[in-house]
Parts: structure tokens; sequence; C-alpha cells
């Protein structure tokens, strides 16, 4: 598991502060000079210069890149500058603050993420918003939907927990739920995938699988729809392969939606450290062309830059 963003060996926050201050003075801002400081140091070094530069100017970077920069250039300058617990938070506040509730960013996030990294979420949103993540999930969604993403957003799954008796009963309430479909047997689908370890859930979709005949993914695909459907799909590929479920949607937000910026800039700033490297195998693996060759088609500018710099890493033909 690798990411494409690594801390940059020889490092000096003070002269990267200093660099920064100059490339966003004046009217014409050198963005060429932001693109490579900011991608090619990780996370904990930018906070490391954003700490120097407000030492060095009394500003505050993140809001001094928002006022010198501008669309989507600027969205993933200032994302680059967010802890990871409080770059989840900021994306689920706008999520569902903005004009509607844009479900699937919740969905990317909280199927994803680790009890340990729900915990930082819910904790850094509460500081950031003054606002409980769980209450705002509650008012903004509704139905079994709302139902499973409070019950991801509690950090609650079993760890490294298996038990290989539980995995065909489990197995069987979830072929009766894709049966019945009534309020109480989606009730228990959701609570055996939002509760049950992933050792656990490998079990229990072979013993599905046996019992049915069928994948679990398709089960689910034929029995439900809407974002409650997509919300279960996404649990189960995240178990399966989160590089896989994230080369997905990214492939669905530039093809199938005609580049959705906020969805492709969310991922590749919250994977660059994690499994970035991961996905782009996985994307050209699956779709024939890469990421990046993608990427450079549907955007332009620094923008595309930037989004190339975080995606590319050490190599890859474009």
């Amino acid at each position: 598991i690798q990411g494409t963003i690594f801390p940059a060996p020889t490092f000096d926050p003070v002269m990267d502060a200093q660099m920064l201050g100059s490339a966003v003075q004046g009217l014409d801002c050198n963005k060429d000079l932001l693109i490579d400081i900011l991608t090619q140091r990780c996370n904990a070094q930018r906070l490391m210069i954003a700490e120097a530069y407000r030492n060095m100017y009394g500003r505050d970077l993140i809001t001094v890149l928002k006022e010198t920069l501008s669309h989507h250039f600027k969205e993933v300058m200032v994302g680059l500058m967010y802890p990871p617990a409080s770059f989840d938070a900021h994306e689920l506040w706008h999520a569902m603050k903005g004009a509607g509730t844009e479900e699937n960013c919740l969905i990317d996030i909280l199927a994803s993420r680790s009890n340990e990294e729900i915990f930082r979420i819910k904790e850094t949103y509460l500081i950031q918003y003054d606002s409980d993540l769980l209450q705002d999930i509650y008012s903004e969604t509704s139905g079994h939907f709302r139902d499973t993403l409070m019950n991801l957003a509690q950090g609650t799954r079993q760890e490294g927990y298996a038990d290989p008796a539980m995995a065909a009963q489990d197995a069987t309430v979830l072929w009766e739920a894709c049966q019945q479909k009534t309020g109480e047997h989606k009730n228990m689908l959701q609570m055996i995938l939002c509760n049950k370890s992933y050792q656990q859930l490998w079990m229990v979709f072979q013993e599905f699988q046996n019992i049915s005949g069928q994948d679990i993914v398709d089960a689910i695909t034929e029995c439900y729809d809407g974002y409650f459907q997509e919300l279960l799909i996404a649990i189960v590929l995240c178990m399966r392969d989160k590089a896989s479920y994230f080369a997905y949607r990214l492939y669905n937000a530039i093809h199938e939606l005609g580049f959705h910026n906020k969805t492709v800039i969310r991922i590749l700033i919250a994977r660059s450290e994690i499994d970035l490297m991961n996905i782009r195998q996985r994307y050209k693996e699956r779709y024939g062309k890469s990421l990046l060759h993608d990427i450079k088609h549907f955007a332009s500018g620094h923008y595309e830059s930037a989004l190339l710099a975080i995606t590319a890493g050490d190599a890859e033909d474009y």
C-alpha cells in the first residue's frame, strides 16, 4: 500500500515559508512555485510550513491562499493545507451545509475510514464547526440511508475479530434481508455491514455466495436502490479493496459526471499519502487508460498541473 506524496528528504520549513511569501506577493502569483512546494511536501511538513509562515508574516497561510487564488486551483492548494481529519471534516461539513446534500461525499468518507479515523473526524468536526457530526447527519439525511451513515459514524466496527461459526448465520440474515426487504431486515443488513470486522465479512460474503449462488454486490444491486444501495455497495467494496473502490469512484467522477471536480480533488488529496499509487494501478488495470491521462484530458492550466503533481508519484507515462 503506497501513496504518491512522501516527506521531502531535505526540508526547511522557514525557507519554504519565505518562498511561499514571495510567491503570493504582488499582482502576479507564482502558481508554479506554490505547486512545487505544496505538492512535494507531506502533510506534516506542510503544517510546519504554515506555522513558520504565521511566525514570519503574522498571517494564516490558508487565509492567504483563499484570498490569492481562485476556482478549483484554490480548492486543491487549500485542501492540501488541512490535516487529514480536518480535511475530511471540512468535506463532510460542506457536503451537508451547502445547497442540497452531497450524498456521495458522505458515502466516500464514512464507508472507507477506520474507527480511529472516524473518531478523529468527529472530534475535529466539533472543534472546527461547533457542531456534532451525528446530529448533522441525522438532520440532513433520511431513511435507511441515514441509519447506515449514523451507524458508520459511530466508529464501532469490530477490529481483528472473526467467528467462523457466526459467518453462516450472518450470511443467512443477509440473504433474508435481500429477499424480504422489510424495515427490520434492512436494519439487520446494515448492522452486519457496519459493525462486523472486515475479517468476519470476508467469511460472511463467502457463505452468502454458497447459500445464494450470488455475489453480495449483485444481490444488493438487485434488491435495493438509491443512496442506500450505493452506501451498502461502497462498504462491501471498501472492505474488499479500497484502492479499487476509489479507482471506480474517480472513473465515475471523471467520465460519468463530466469531471466532477469536488470528488476528484477530495479523493486525490485524501488518498495521496495512503494508497493513491495503488489507486492509479487499479485504474489502469480496470479502465485501460492511466488516471494521469484522464486528468490531463479533462483538466487544464495550473489546476491540471496541481492534480498531476499530486497523482504522479515517482513514475508512469501519461
